[in-house]
C-alpha cells in the first residue's frame, strides 16, 4: 500500500461528514442483530477492498447494516456478499466463493471492489446530499486505480455515481445513458469501459429478477472485452431494465 493510499484509507475510515449516517451506523453496531449479538460490530466507513492493480472495478451501493457494516470489508457477512462472491469465483476474480469476516482468507485477483457511499444509510437510502458528500472518495479511489479497464456498478444508485465522477476521474462530460442491466459505454482512447447491472441484493436475486449465471456471464463478458477478445460496441450495447430494452443513440456516447 502506497503512502497516497494509506491516507485516503486513514481519511474514509476517520469522515463523520454525515451526521445521519454517523448516527445510523453506531446505533446498528451497538444493538446488534441476535444472531450476531456476540460479535463487535466495526460501525464506521468501510474503505475498498481488493487488488489496487486490477483492471475491474466493481462498485456497490454502501454497507449493509449487518453486512459490511458488521465485518468491515466491502460485500461481507451477507446475502448479497454471498451471491456476488459466489460468482466472482466462478468468473476466476476470487480465490474462494465466501466471504465472512475479515481474515477469512478471501483474496481477489484483478479486482477491486467499494462503493458509492460508505457508511451504512437507514433503508439502504442515501439521501442526495450524502451520496455528494461521498462522491470525491469514489473519485479519487478511481483516479488511484490507474489500471482499471472496465468499471462495473451494482445498481442505480452506484451508476449514478460512477456518470458523475466521469468529468473529475476521466476528463469527459457524464454520459447521459440509462440504467440497465448489461449497460455499457465507452468514455474514449486509454479510458476504462462503463458496465451496470442489477445490484445482488436479495430482492432482486430472490425473484430471478438477476441470476448467477446471468451475473457470471456478464463478468466474463467483462473480462473479454477488456482482454480484446470480443470488446463490445458501446454504443450499440443493449440495455435490460423494465421489461424493455433501449439501445443508446449516438448522441448518448461520450466523446473521445
Amino acid at each position: 500500500m502506497t503512502d497516497s493510499w494509506a491516507a485516503l484509507r486513514a481519511e474514509v475510515l476517520a469522515c463523520r461528514a454525515c451526521p445521519r449516517l454517523v448516527a445510523y451506523r453506531e446505533q446498528v453496531a451497538r444493538t446488534r442483530k441476535r444472531e450476531f449479538r456476540q460479535e463487535e460490530y466495526w460501525g464506521r466507513p468501510v474503505f475498498g477492498f481488493g487488488d489496487p492493480q486490477a483492471r475491474l472495478v466493481l462498485v456497490g451501493l454502501a454497507p449493509a447494516a449487518h453486512g459490511s457494516n458488521r465485518t468491515g470489508r466491502m460485500f461481507t457477512g451477507d446475502r448479497s456478499a454471498r451471491f456476488l462472491v459466489e460468482a466472482l469465483h466462478a468468473a476466476g476474480y476470487a480465490n474462494q466463493p465466501t466471504s465472512h469476516h475479515r481474515g477469512d482468507g478471501l483474496r481477489y485477483t484483478d479486482l477491486y471492489m467499494t462503493a458509492a457511499v460508505r457508511c451504512v444509510p437507514p433503508d439502504n437510502r442515501p439521501t442526495g446530499e450524502e451520496r455528494h458528500r461521498c462522491l470525491p472518495f469514489l473519485v479519487r479511489e478511481l483516479c488511484a486505480l490507474g489500471k482499471a479497464r472496465a468499471v462495473l456498478a451494482l445498481g442505480g444508485v452506484a451508476w449514478e455515481a460512477l456518470l458523475a465522477s466521469t468529468r473529475a476521474v476521466y476528463g469527459v462530460e457524464p454520459p447521459a445513458v440509462p440504467f440497465g442491466h448489461g449497460a455499457c459505454v465507452a468514455l474514449g482512447p486509454g479510458r476504462p469501459l462503463l458496465w451496470a447491472s442489477y445490484h445482488p441484493s436479495p430482492q432482486n436475486t430472490n425473484t430471478g429478477k438477476l441470476t448467477r449465471a446471468e451475473m457470471v456471464e456478464l463478468l466474463e463478458r467483462i473480462r473479454a472485452g477488456y482482454l480484446g477478445r470480443s470488446a463490445p460496441d458501446a454504443g450499440r450495447a443493449s440495455v435490460r431494465g423494465g421489461g424493455r430494452t433501449v439501445i443508446p443513440s449516438a448522441s448518448s456516447r461520450p466523446h473521445p
